[in-house]
């Protein structure tokens, strides 16, 4: 471990393909902690990522601690991930035909403490979803443990007509943020 400085606070496969993509050598620490947030989506997943890395800082000090959080909302309503497959069938309808904001919070921790946050939005239009296809997007599983109950980089991208703004943001991890926030801590992509 000691050429790796970078803590990533999240089990997240995505965001782990993501990080990976800046070539600094990390290690997962991905703690467990209160989700409870009653704040809209933009908010809460600053607030979430912000805990998430805090938590991660408390066992790491002097390391760099990475944390993010993402919800996707509709008509300012947040939707995480779905509590069973019911969930996930109204979520994705809620969705069919419509727009609706992805957010992802990001949070850094400099290895001398300093607190660096913000977040990203994404708009994404679905086109339209028969109930049946929703309900076989169901049964291939990978709904339940995502947030608004959809993946953009698996089969959901078969009903995603348009995205503006950061795609890896709506797979987890805003890239272009993150960097910026990195370099915040002298941490040098690509290096």
């Amino acid at each position: 471990m000691d050429d790796v400085r970078l803590v990533l606070a999240s089990a997240s496969p995505r965001r782990r393909e993501l990080l990976a993509l800046t070539r600094i050598p990390f290690v997962i620490d991905a703690p467990e902690v209160d989700e409870t947030c009653t704040l809209g989506a933009r908010a809460a997943v600053v607030e979430l990522s912000r805990r998430k890395a805090l938590a991660a800082a408390a066992k790491h000090p002097g390391q760099v601690v990475l944390a993010s959080d993402t919800l996707v909302a509709i008509d300012d309503a947040p939707l995480g991930k779905p509590r069973d497959e019911a969930d996930a069938f109204r979520m994705l309808r809620s969705l069919s035909g419509r727009w609706h904001q992805v957010y992802t919070g990001v949070c850094v921790i400099s290895a001398a403490g300093e607190v660096f946050s913000g977040e990203d939005k994404t708009d994404v239009r679905f086109g339209n979803m028969s109930d049946e296809a929703i309900r076989a997007y169901i049964r291939t599983g990978e709904p339940m443990d995502k947030a608004g109950a959809y993946a953009l980089q698996g089969a959901a991208g078969l009903w995603i007509e348009e995205i503006r703004g950061s795609a890896s943001n709506v797979i987890g991890l805003p890239l272009t943020l993150t960097r910026t926030m990195l370099e915040k801590c002298r941490m040098t992509v690509l290096p």
